[in-house]
């Protein structure tokens, strides 16, 4: 049994100013063949998942292509089609398979292409017809549509945010495809999607907790091979964006369908939940500061990387500086230029410089501070954060700043927080102070909660704001929640 496995990924925030292109991939991941597999090994991804259960099973797995790029702008259309000519042209490279294992995201948009996943399966089927099964794994926050559905054999979304779960995902992705050759398996797919969109939402808390669990109870049916809740991802100015369901049965359509149906009846009699109240970087502090213990973790909801914000944003780290907090350390802000002038002065140097806010106007001004160059450090580490723990992770070129009596890590790639390492490559032990700041909407979770006393989210102006009707959504291909409140949710809608 041979198995290709690859994966094309990206987030895509269309209200982004900055184009993605085939360089934004090449700074975090373009990989091919066996570089695939030294990569992943071992680590908690998706293609990590796949290879341990492939070699488990003594399945022989084809490592094809690998590219990943930070959430950011839309894809140039030069980009899209390089993408899946290396895709496409790797897996004409190969003389013998069986089956196609691939990562996506579900939220990727080129310049004329709203559905890149569509986009990427539909190529597929031209190269490998429709007898070869092709599984995917996805994102929870892939706006998916019916090309996606019709083009799959089979779609598996991650079930948590932050996504601690897509190692899982890729062992099960081989355990589908290792039935489906085998005959054990016949898979009926049900989309039903819903007329809402929400904010990012965690999933260790309700209500996404509670869907989660519907969905699982779900699947102790025997026939019923996999339910996602798929949050959709807001940050996207595309018709088809919104939550949505995925059912897999093992070949009973109706039941699919039900399944579906009955999982988004319930996520609509709850939307008004996925709305919490959220406080600005101000009330944060204050609030903060009147907990006992530590540390308090303050994260940046409407600046997070991961979901194709500049990283340069400075409302939160401002709001920092004019409070005058002690024991405070903040990690990270994105601003490549002053990172240069941190090393080019050394340790023990005190700088004055314009700290980020060199994006736009959107995400904050430029901070005139005089700061104090404490450690300079590359930049590597390997993630603990069980959300891809054991990758080699590369912000480039970092400097620890003072400013006054906080601590703040500058970095030279744009990437959202998710674990400590970042802090204790520059001496930052967390536990020791009052206030941890960063800049993330979930994802640090898996990493911080085990460690912070409190957790507090605050927002401000953003491209990832909890506030969605800061973005002009003006492609919707209808009415949907929360911007019309009075829509309905007509439950006949299925689709194949």
């Amino acid at each position: 049994m041979k198995i290709l496995i690859g994966e094309i990924a990206h987030e895509t925030n269309t209200f982004a100013n900055e184009k993605t292109t085939v360089e934004s991939f090449k700074e975090w991941e373009w990989i091919h063949g066996d570089e695939i597999l030294q990569n992943h090994r071992k680590v908690r991804d998706y293609l990590g998942g796949m290879m341990e259960r492939a070699e488990e099973t003594g399945v022989e797995i084809i490592p094809l292509f690998s590219a990943f790029a930070m959430p950011s702008g839309v894809i140039t259309k030069e980009t899209y089609n390089v993408l899946l000519q290396e895709l496409t042209n790797s897996i004409k490279a190969v003389k013998e398979y069986d089956a196609i294992c691939l990562a996506l995201h579900g939220a990727g948009v080129a310049e004329d292409v709203d559905d890149l996943e569509g986009g990427i399966l539909s190529a597929i089927r031209e190269v490998v017809g429709y007898k070869i099964p092709v599984v995917v794994t996805l994102d929870l926050h892939g706006n998916i549509t019916d090309q996606m559905v019709q083009e799959a054999d089979v779609l598996l979304g991650v079930n948590f945010y932050p996504h601690v779960d897509c190692f899982e995902r890729g062992i099960e992705a081989i355990d589908i495809t290792r039935k489906i050759l085998s005959g054990e398996l016949q898979p009926k797919m049900s989309l039903k999607k819903l007329p809402l969109m929400i904010p990012t939402s965690t999933t260790n808390l309700p209500p996404a907790k509670n869907i989660n669990e519907l969905c699982w109870a779900h699947e102790v049916n025997e026939k019923i091979i996999d339910c996602t809740f798929f949050h959709g991802f807001p940050y996207t100015n595309i018709p088809e964006v919104g939550v949505s369901v995925v059912t897999v049965t093992n070949n009973d359509q109706e039941l699919a369908d039900q399944t579906a149906e009955e999982i988004a009846l319930e996520i609509w009699n709850t939307k008004e939940m996925f709305f919490p109240d959220i406080i600005n970087p101000d009330e944060g502090i204050k609030r903060a500061l009147k907990i006992e213990g530590k540390p308090i973790v303050i994260n940046e909801t409407s600046d997070n990387p991961g979901g194709g914000t500049p990283g340069d944003g400075t409302h939160l780290l401002s709001a920092m500086i004019e409070a005058n907090l002690e024991n405070a350390c903040f990690s990270f802000i994105y601003d490549p230029e002053v990172v240069n002038i941190a090393h080019n002065s050394g340790v023990g140097a005190t700088i004055d410089v314009l700290l980020g806010g060199k994006t736009d106007d959107l995400h904050g001004k430029p901070l005139k501070v005089t700061a104090y160059v404490k450690t300079l450090a590359d930049g590597r580490f390997i993630q603990s954060s069980q959300m891809g723990k054991g990758a080699k992770v590369n912000y480039g070129k970092s400097a620890r700043l003072v400013v006054g009596d906080i601590d703040i890590v500058v970095c030279s790639k744009r990437s959202q927080t998710l674990d400590e390492q970042i802090f204790l490559l520059h001496g930052i032990d967390i536990r020791s102070y009052k206030i941890v700041a960063l800049k993330s909407s979930q994802h640090f979770r898996a990493g911080f909660e085990p460690l912070a006393h409190t957790i507090i989210t605050v927002d401000s102006p953003g491209l990832s704001s909890f506030n969605l009707f800061s973005f002009e959504h003006s492609r919707l291909a209808k009415e949907v929640y929360p911007f019309k409140k009075d829509v309905e949710f007509l439950q006949k809608d299925k689709v194949k």
